[in-house]
């Protein structure tokens, strides 16, 4: 693996922190101000968001990209500059056709999508009149996500992440201060300023890709739709795509669906869901962004060997830092639930003169059970963002596709199945089955064709961070149980203490990890020649 490889990846990463850490101090004064399970206003707000915000991940963080980033650069490569920026306008101008067309469909048939995000909802009036509200608001930010995501191709095509990794940034700014602005007002009134709030962060980030693209020379120009054979190329390799990459996506959909028949419950494994996304999202997304050009361009040059080491170190470096992750979801997620939505949030919303705090015990009990079981799939979650670049840069989108059809099948059967039995939970520990079965199939395949060699030092080193990642957590696990006494010490602030317990477990496996060679800082100074 290459220098600027993780060049780029600390670019993608620290840009993705950031955002993310934004994101948790969103989630907080939401949860908050507008609760989980006690009121409708949580659950509508939350599934009309899952709708744009999975086409925002599909779009700016894979599925697209699957299929245009190799294309865009076999034209760079091939014809020139000029050739690949007129392809993308003609995708920019199919896009906004399309897009455009779904829009107008979703604003006037708006109940008919929530029936699809949430359909248990039809038994609530009150909660089904808010989603669909909300939705009309919200799902604009699908055409200005999809932009953003042919504009990041562009650039990410250029090698210039910065202006794409950083322009989520821009949505939980924009929603932080919408709710802030009216965190005291009636609740509804609260969730209904949120949803302007999204509108408003996918108008921004589409600027900041805008003025990116312009400093590239590749501000691109809107011309009329045409089925071009480079836009039937593109929809045969980005349908599968959408598919294959979406998978987890689109079971979080299904799930949510299914969870839409118990009250709260959407709100409790969106809570989850945002907690797991940190290290996803600066491990797994920002991996895979930088991954996909890289073994694009060594596919198309022949050097499958260099291919292969470049996946092998994506999955070596993923698992250093997702593994442990892992360990610590499943034994603190009740208590960094408790301190992150009602410590760090209760007093976060004191100081800015909120008086309610509306994230109960229960809501705490209920999205740790969830965080648990969702720690539990995310080295699944975070390797499947790592193995669909290896196709799809040999423009192999359809043997992810047939797999992910497999996912989606084993996790709606086994969310219906386990649902009444166990009720949310189901959800949660279905995406993670299926998620982890969509890995091993796409693994399996590789390893088949000789493009994937899970031996040698990637085999050493994950049973090292594996062995690293239980120390860590039997610490914690230990010392969990004295946090409330040690609390009395510290202004009555349980919260401080997880924080204080989760930096001794970090420091605790960055220590066993470098001991038992799990890592070297070696690795990761000089390109990796070979395993």
């Amino acid at each position: 693996m290459s220098r600027n490889l993780f060049k780029s990846l600390a670019t993608v990463s620290g840009m993705t922190m950031l955002s993310r850490v934004l994101g948790f101090v969103r989630q907080i004064f939401m949860a908050g101000i507008i609760g989980a399970g006690g009121n409708p206003v949580a659950d509508a707000f939350w599934a009309a968001f899952r709708l744009p915000n999975m086409f925002r991940r599909l779009f700016a963080e894979g599925a697209f990209h699957a299929a245009f980033i190799p294309m865009f650069q076999g034209r760079k490569v091939d014809e020139g500059n000029e050739a690949a920026k007129a392809f993308a306008e003609e995708v920019l101008a199919g896009l906004v056709f399309l897009l455009t067309l779904l829009t107008a469909i979703v604003e006037i048939a708006a109940p008919l999508f929530v029936y699809l995000i949430a359909s248990g909802f039809g038994d609530d009036p009150e909660k089904f009149a808010l989603t669909t509200l909300y939705t009309r608001i919200m799902f604009p930010y699908l055409m200005m996500m999809s932009l953003v995501g042919l504009l990041s191709g562009v650039l990410n095509s250029l090698g210039r992440f910065a202006a794409s990794a950083g322009a989520p940034l821009a949505l939980n700014v924009c929603l932080i201060t919408a709710i802030l602005l009216y965190a005291n007002a009636d609740i509804e009134i609260t969730g209904q300023a949120a949803s302007w709030g999204v509108f408003a962060g996918g108008l921004v980030q589409l600027a900041i890709l805008l003025w990116g693209a312009w400093r590239q020379g590749f501000l691109l120009k809107l011309r009329m739709p045409k089925l071009t054979p480079s836009m039937k190329r593109l929809f045969v390799l980005g349908a599968p795509g959408f598919i294959s990459a979406g998978a987890v996506q689109i079971n979080l959909i299904i799930g949510t669906n299914i969870a839409s028949q118990q009250p709260g419950a959407v709100s409790w494994l969106m809570n989850a869901d945002q907690l797991y996304q940190l290290p996803l999202a600066v491990i797994g997304i920002a991996l895979a962004v930088v991954l996909l050009p890289l073994l694009s361009e060594r596919v198309k040059a022949g050097d499958e060997k260099g291919a292969a080491r470049a996946l092998n170190r994506s999955l070596e470096l993923s698992a250093l830092l997702a593994i442990p992750a892992a360990a610590a979801f499943v034994v603190m997620a009740e208590p960094i639930c408790d301190a992150l939505f009602r410590g760090i949030a209760g007093d976060a919303l004191s100081f800015f003169g909120v008086k309610r705090s509306a994230f109960t015990a229960n809501d705490v009990a209920m999205t740790g059970a969830a965080l648990a079981i969702f720690g539990c799939g995310l080295p699944a979650f975070v390797w499947h963002k790592i193995f669909l670049p290896a196709y799809f840069a040999r423009e192999d989108t359809r043997t992810p596709m047939n797999y992910a059809l497999i996912s989606i099948f084993i996790n709606t059967a086994l969310a219906l199945a386990l649902f009444p039995f166990i009720g949310f939970i189901a959800v949660a520990a279905a995406t993670v089955i299926a998620a982890w079965v969509q890995v091993i199939l796409l693994a399996q395949k590789l390893y088949r064709q000789g493009l994937f060699s899970p031996g040698g030092r990637l085999g050493t080193r994950l049973l090292r961070i594996l062995i690293a990642s239980g120390g860590m957590a039997a610490l914690v696990a230990w010392a969990l149980p004295y946090s409330e006494s040690l609390a009395q010490h510290i202004w009555g602030r349980e919260w401080i203490v997880t924080v204080l317990l989760a930096g001794a477990g970090a420091l605790t496996y960055g220590i066993l990890a470098f001991v038992l060679g799990a890592a070297r800082l070696a690795d990761y100074k000089r390109p990796s020649s070979g395993e």
